[in-house]
């Protein structure tokens, strides 16, 4: 099948010649008929999977045809508003067709000018949008076409009411289009509310989208094994770009300081980070500059870079749509990825949890190092060890005696001496093989029974 079909304005076939756009997506072939129709619509797919042309080509058409006036495309974050009006200023660039981002942590003024001039498409924020409309600043853009993108990243976002209120303020008569990679019962809900008689599609199971084109491994280790397994997995996997998902700022911040000190090219990205030192970060990610992206939940979404070849969860995320959003960035329009996630036996039954509830297919896995077969030990920890050390009396007369002694050997022999009071790292691998890990959660579940048998006798007393 060739775009060909969908007889697009000669403006709008040559941006997506220019675009090298060959054959459309499946959700493009799916969405651009029934758009074009003028129907409402619900589409669940991944980021990835062409959704911005499946949306945005039918529409560019109906403005370079005359047929509509205005169309408006809401997002949850502003790097998403950014990349959506970037590529829909591409496709539509020949056409005459212009776009605004609208966000927040800018002056008004420029984007309301704007918008009064006749911008045709304008891509934002919810917050922003809301803004706008309830003080009355954009009364005059009346949108025939309305997209909400990533609704479910919306919903996680807590932007469910900023949306609501922000359809009281648009024409009844719109075309409503409503993407999202999950269809939890408040999208649903919302999708009720706030469209007409929707087709529903979805190429969520399609042999094109994530969860089919991404490997999935899991390393069941010890809590003090993270550092070195994600370091050791840094350093073996085919990486061309990939992201590190922590759970709290501050461990965003540890862990990016770490990597940076072994010389890996890594970058943090969470929450309280100034937007100019963001928008610096994501341009350098993008640009191949940093390789790693240290990263939470919130700071990643909306991120859509190309040639994500890993996603790493350093810890397991809260629940099944974290997951899903967080192995979403990589494995897209098509291409093969790798999601992997470290977990201890005591988070192993959630993992078990988001594994059922997903549907995906995880393989156990181990990591191995130390090829030689040499011991290997936590020189970090023992170099703390040995600077808490008191010198004492005894030392300092013995000091003396070996003062003829060349100084590097004499340390080196002391080493040497004290490494062997001292237990190695395991040699050869990082992680528990499925023998391991089964009596290992069953010592686990075992505890936790006792320790509910023991709470029970003592509520009794």
């Amino acid at each position: 099948m060739s775009f060909k079909r969908f007889d697009f304005h000669r403006d709008i076939v040559k941006g997506i010649r220019i675009a090298g756009f060959k054959e459309p997506s499946p959700i493009q072939q799916m969405a651009i008929p029934l758009i074009a129709e003028g129907r409402d619509l619900v589409g669940q797919a991944h980021t990835g999977t062409g959704k911005t042309a499946a949306f945005g080509l039918p529409i560019l058409d109906k403005l370079a045809k005359k047929e509509i006036e205005r169309a408006l495309v809401i997002t949850p974050t502003r790097e998403l508003a950014t990349q959506v009006s970037d590529e829909l200023y591409h496709l539509g660039r020949f056409a005459g067709i212009r776009t605004l981002t609208v966000y927040g942590g800018v002056g008004y003024g420029r984007q309301i000018a704007l918008i009064h001039k006749g911008v045709q498409i304008v891509v934002a924020t919810p917050g922003r949008l809301k803004d706008l409309y309830k003080k009355g600043k954009i009364d005059t853009f009346n949108p025939e076409i309305v997209v909400l993108d990533e609704a479910d990243e919306m919903l996680d976002m807590g932007f469910l009411d900023d949306i609501k209120e922000i359809f009281e303020y648009i024409p009844q008569t719109r075309q409503t289009l409503l993407f999202s990679a999950t269809m939890p019962d408040p999208i649903k809900d919302l999708a009720e509310h706030i469209l007409y008689n929707p087709e529903f599609i979805s190429v969520i199971g399609d042999e094109e989208t994530t969860n089919n084109v991404i490997e999935q491994r899991y390393y069941v280790i010890r809590e003090d094994q993270r550092d070195e397994a994600i370091v050791r997995l840094l350093e073996s996997e085919p990486i061309e770009k990939c992201i590190v998902f922590c759970r709290m700022k501050r461990e965003v911040d540890r862990l990016t300081e770490h990597l940076q000190a072994l010389g890996f090219s890594a970058a943090g990205l969470h929450g309280d980070l100034e937007q100019t030192d963001r928008e610096r970060i994501i341009k350098s990610y993008r640009r191949g500059e940093t390789q790693i992206m240290v990263a939470t939940d919130v700071a990643a979404r909306g991120l859509d870079v190309k040639k994500v070849t890993h996603v790493f969860n350093y810890h397991i995320p809260f629940d099944p749509q974290s997951y899903v959003h967080r192995i979403g960035r990589t494995g897209r329009a098509g291409k093969s990825g790798s999601a992997i996630t470290l977990v201890t036996t005591e988070e192993f039954r959630e993992l078990q949890r988001i594994q059922k509830e997903v549907g995906a297919e995880m393989r156990l896995a181990t990591i191995t190092v130390a090829a030689d077969g040499s011991p290997r030990y936590d020189f970090d920890a023992i170099a703390e060890e040995i600077a808490d050390i008191v010198v004492t009396p005894e030392a300092i007369a013995l000091s003396e005696r070996l003062a003829n002694t060349d100084r590097d050997t004499l340390v080196q022999k002391l080493l040497s001496s004290y490494l062997k009071t001292r237990e190695p790292v395991e040699t050869n691998r990082i992680g528990f093989v499925e023998e391991e890990v089964d009596r290992m959660l069953a010592a686990y579940e075992n505890e936790q029974r006792e320790l509910k048998r023991h709470t029970r006798r003592k509520k009794r007393r």
